[in-house]
């Protein structure tokens, strides 16, 4: 997939964007390189590859040192909430913002 000239002030106005000619090439050359990594990457045969649960799994001393998922801080939510000016039921009460 390549971008054109084009596409970049297409993208750039959707995204309120206003670009000079320099900056709409250097854009252009950025996002075309971006592209062909992506092609590259997607060149490559991963038949028979499983996904990772996470990208540390398969080196054995790394995930030994990721910690635990444990819950570090006790649960403060009634002293966090007694300084709010209304609470219902453990839950900020918020004025309405949307009409």
């Amino acid at each position: 997939m390549s971008l054109t000239l084009s596409d970049i002030g297409r993208i750039a106005n959707l995204a309120r964007l206003e670009l000079s000619g320099a900056q709409s090439e250097t854009m252009l050359t950025q996002l075309n390189g971006f592209f062909d990594i992506v092609e590259q990457m997607n060149a490559v045969d991963t038949t028979g590859v499983e996904p990772l649960a996470h990208p540390t799994a398969v080196i054995d001393h790394v995930s030994l040192r990721l910690r635990p998922d444990l819950a570090s801080e006790p649960n403060a939510r009634e002293a966090n909430q007694k300084s709010a000016p209304a609470v219902e039921r453990g839950l900020f009460l918020v004025p309405k913002v949307i009409e």
